[in-house]
């Protein structure tokens, strides 16, 4: 950091297995690329190239080498697994991640009906040659999925050989985890914490309220994903408490009731007035 600031909770360095921040790209340039990592790739431990576009995307191969190269994880959205999947590709999906050499890839079924034993199997079998992520719920706000199959998925999948499970948002956040208004799904998160443990999922936050709403619950160190290139700092302020939104999260109790009281003795006189 570039001065040093007491009360700011500790972050592991990277590479880290929790705190861990993934940025959603669905479409940056080459020199955006370039100037997101100069900005932002200290504090980013993964690029999701969002649902199909690593299909249209230019320089494809040039934007994972730079990626690695800042010591970001790059992977293809899920959505572009399932397409593979949906049309019995799944082999040429596996050369195809050979082909530019990644390391990390998802297996999802958001927008796709699968037997959940052929998703552990397949989890399984690609966890054998690199790092597999697998997604559970779904991106049809139609489809519910009960809390104790969420568990269960989540269960089965880091069994399988998943070294993290993301809980399902979407980009729009509407969805899986969320309500349709953005709001946090309570019931099903509690039930699915009380079995899985938190540091082994990670959390598709696009919200801002969705990422506080989470960092109040689990601390600075929790798992969030589908962060938009430009929220990356922002974020990793409010995990910091150098937002107002977390403000008062990591200081110690003593200046937290001292400076609470000081805004509401300020407050009462402005009302007085």
């Amino acid at each position: 950091m570039n001065f040093e600031l007491p009360y700011i909770p500790e972050r592991p360095s990277k590479p880290r297995q929790k705190g861990l921040t993934m940025m959603m790209d669905k479409g940056l340039s080459l020199r955006e690329t370039e100037d997101f990592i100069s900005a932002s790739g200290h504090i980013t431990d993964i690029a999701k190239f969002g649902f199909g576009t690593a299909y249209v995307t230019n320089d494809l191969q040039k934007k994972i080498d730079l990626y690695k190269e800042a010591g970001i994880k790059p992977y293809f959205g899920g959505t572009l697994f399932e397409a593979f999947y949906a049309r019995g590709m799944v082999e040429d999906y596996l050369r195809l991640l050979d082909k530019f050499k990644m390391e990390l890839a998802e297996i999802s079924d958001g927008s796709i009906i699968m037997n959940h034993n052929d998703k552990c199997e397949l989890i399984q079998r690609f966890s054998k040659e690199r790092t597999i992520m697998s997604e559970v719920g779904s991106k049809d706000s139609g489809i519910i999925v009960s809390p104790s199959k969420w568990v269960k998925m989540m269960s089965t999948e880091l069994q399988a050989g998943s070294w993290k499970v993301i809980a399902e948002g979407r980009e729009a956040g509407n969805v899986g985890v969320f309500r349709p208004n953005g709001t946090a799904h309570t019931y099903l998160i509690n039930k699915i914490i009380s079995k899985v443990d938190p540091n082994d999922i990670l959390w598709e936050a696009p919200q801002k309220n969705q990422q506080v709403w989470f960092i109040k619950l689990f601390g600075a160190n929790v798992n969030l994903g589908n962060i938009g290139p430009n929220e990356m700092i922002p974020l990793e302020c409010l995990r910091l408490g150098l937002r107002g939104d977390t403000f008062f999260d990591f200081l110690p109790s003593d200046y937290s009731d001292r400076l609470k009281q000081v805004n509401d003795e300020g407050v009462e006189e402005e009302e007085e007035v």
